[in-house]
């Protein structure tokens, strides 16, 4: 972006949307936001992404929570503003571990326009208020969603929360 703006291009409000709703690469996103990139800048930016998904892990609750949500029955799904190549790296660290995936980049809407979380409730085949959102977003992941009728959980990864404890009534109920 800051390459884009020494270059004549004035940065807009929507220039974050623009990255996280396009299945795109780095170049075409150039495109997207009208300047074709320099190669040597295309690489750069590109083993920056791939140095950035070496370090990409799944916290260590994560996958034994999931199955054992999964074995007690319930619907599982994951909804997050990504760029494709974090979102393809997700795809590989949980190959099986949700019904559905909604990914900003594929849907071409992000959190917090409603059209991403009506698009969740028609691939479930649920309603609003049959959903309980988990994230780590207090308005993208809880107020939200809230207002639309779901329930809601905050997780505070920093603060020590694993997915396991959030959901311990589920778990243990």
């Amino acid at each position: 972006m800051k390459w884009l703006k020494i270059n004549g291009r004035k940065p807009d409000a929507d220039d974050a949307k623009v990255i996280l709703t396009h299945a795109t690469d780095i170049e075409n996103l150039g495109i997207l936001f009208g300047k074709y990139l320099p190669e040597s800048l295309s690489k750069v930016i590109n083993e920056d992404i791939e140095n950035d998904l070496k370090k990409i892990d799944l916290y260590l609750d994560t996958i034994g929570t999931l199955q054992t949500l999964r074995k007690r029955g319930f619907q599982l799904a994951l909804c997050s503003n990504l760029a494709k190549p974090y979102g393809e790296k997700l795809k590989i660290l949980m190959p099986d571990n949700f019904d559905e995936i909604f990914f900003s980049y594929e849907l071409g809407c992000i959190k917090p326009e409603v059209e991403i979380y009506k698009l969740m409730t028609q691939y479930l085949n649920c309603k609003m208020s049959d959903i309980l959102f988990i994230g780590d977003n207090p308005i993208l992941d809880v107020e939200i969603p809230k207002s639309l009728g779901m329930s809601a959980q905050l997780i505070e990864r920093s603060k020590g929360q694993t997915l396991s404890m959030v959901l311990s009534d589920i778990i243990n109920g």
